[in-house]
């Protein structure tokens, strides 16, 4: 149960992080909508969505708990950004979609940067176990969730970035399949086809969690 609520804690703060930088990075760039509407803020209660950050997560657990398998993920309710009001529409709304991923692959090198001083600052091993899962459940979730937005699949961050590069006429369709995009993300979570880029984020924690630990290691710990 412990576990389970640790899970859930880092992935609600993780999504919060990640909407906020949105936010952030909109208002650098000319548009204070989310500053404005009280979205720039670490209150969770804020950027709860009832199906990313509840409901999916929920389901998600339970299979976890039956099985011992399984992904979790979530997403927060997206920060209102008013396209029009950045400087650079196009362009810096590619910024701002990008901001949400990197946030929390900033949050995962966050959370691996722990295990070494953890290593030498903690000498009781149960202790030290303690840690170094929370550290680790920190890296995944956050790795997992930069790849999850990364999916180029409306409206998800990475489609936004694809949106710019192809071009417009080709965009405008592409970005038309936005309305089904939730769908597209059950069909691809039932079918067990988002186990691809969620493997390459497991391998890429643990080779990360690998490197902290060598460096700990050689720190003396």
């Amino acid at each position: 149960m412990f576990t389970l609520f640790l899970i859930i804690a880092i992935l609600f703060f993780s999504v919060m992080i990640h909407e906020c930088a949105h936010g952030v990075v909109a208002l650098l760039f000319g548009d204070d909508t989310a500053k404005r509407e009280g979205r720039l803020s670490l209150n969770i209660v804020r950027h709860i969505d009832l199906v990313g950050t509840i409901i999916l997560p929920l389901i998600l657990l339970s299979l976890y708990r039956m099985t011992g398998s399984g992904i979790i993920f979530g997403w927060a309710k997206p920060v209102p950004v008013r396209v029009g009001r950045l400087r650079n529409p196009a362009r810096d709304y590619t910024f701002v979609s990008l901001a949400g991923p990197l946030s929390n692959i900033v949050l995962a090198l966050a959370f691996a940067s722990v295990l070494p001083f953890s290593m030498m600052v903690l000498k009781e091993q149960g202790i030290l176990l303690s840690m170094a899962r929370f550290i680790s459940y920190g890296v995944k979730i956050n790795i997992i969730l930069a790849m999850f937005n990364l999916l180029p699949i409306p409206p998800l961050d990475g489609s936004h970035v694809l949106a710019y590069l192809l071009p417009y006429p080709l965009s405008v369709r592409y970005q038309q399949i936005a309305r089904y995009g939730i769908i597209i993300v059950f069909i691809l979570i039932l079918t067990d086809t988002l186990k691809y880029p969620f493997l390459l984020a497991d391998y890429l924690s643990r080779t990360l969690l690998g490197w902290m630990y060598s460096v700990g290691f050689l720190l003396g710990g």
